[in-house]
């Protein structure tokens, strides 16, 4: 598998990713505006959690799931690739992202 695909996958995973980690922030930042005050309810501690695990999951797989299918096909230093290429985008989205930060400040 050419590095030029990796690369390209890697990228659009760690994009598929922060727009996911936005999406969930952005209810989260906004989910009295949504859903009004549950402090009371009992199914917002509830929710929360189901919020948390399939995060999990959705991270997990744009992250971890064609590297892990990769070292399953014996594809190892590709698939090892995959996931550092993987992790060094989404570090630099992190990056951009406290530039953005600072740079309002």
């Amino acid at each position: 598998m050419n590095n030029n695909y990796l690369v390209k996958r890697a990228i659009g995973n760690a994009l598929g990713t922060a727009a996911y980690v936005f999406l969930v922030s952005q209810i989260m930042t906004r989910g009295e505006q949504l859903f009004g005050n549950v402090e009371n309810s009992f199914l917002a501690p509830m929710v929360f959690l189901l919020l948390f695990l399939f995060s999990a999951l959705v991270t997990g797989y744009l992250v971890l799931g064609k590297p892990i299918m990769m070292y399953a096909d014996g594809q190892k230093k590709e698939a090892v690739r995959l996931l550092f290429y993987t992790g060094a985008s989404l570090f630099v989205l992190m990056l951009i992202g406290f530039i953005i930060i600072l740079a309002g400040k």
